[in-house]
């Protein structure tokens, strides 16, 4: 999906209903910012994070033997 927008006051933009719909983004969700071969890719956040390192943990977590754990799916998958 590609749609043409414009950047706003301070530098804003809008983005697109189709493509709000088809990531289900909502208001005040975070994304990730970063540029890539000169193009600016959003990357959503999930909604849930706890539900997220649940998921990569597969049990309860314990910080003292799950945090590497979690920071290396993490650097892994914020670097796309």
């Amino acid at each position: 999906m590609s749609e043409e927008v414009v950047i706003g006051r301070r530098y804003t933009l809008v983005i697109p209903k189709k493509a709000r719909e088809e990531l289900n983004l909502k208001e005040g969700q975070r994304v990730m910012v970063r540029v890539e071969d000169g193009r600016i890719i959003l990357e959503p956040f999930p909604w849930d994070p706890y539900r997220v390192l649940e998921e990569i943990v597969t049990e309860p977590y314990e910080e003292s033997k799950d945090e590497a754990k979690a920071e290396e799916w993490l650097k892994k998958h914020a670097n796309r």
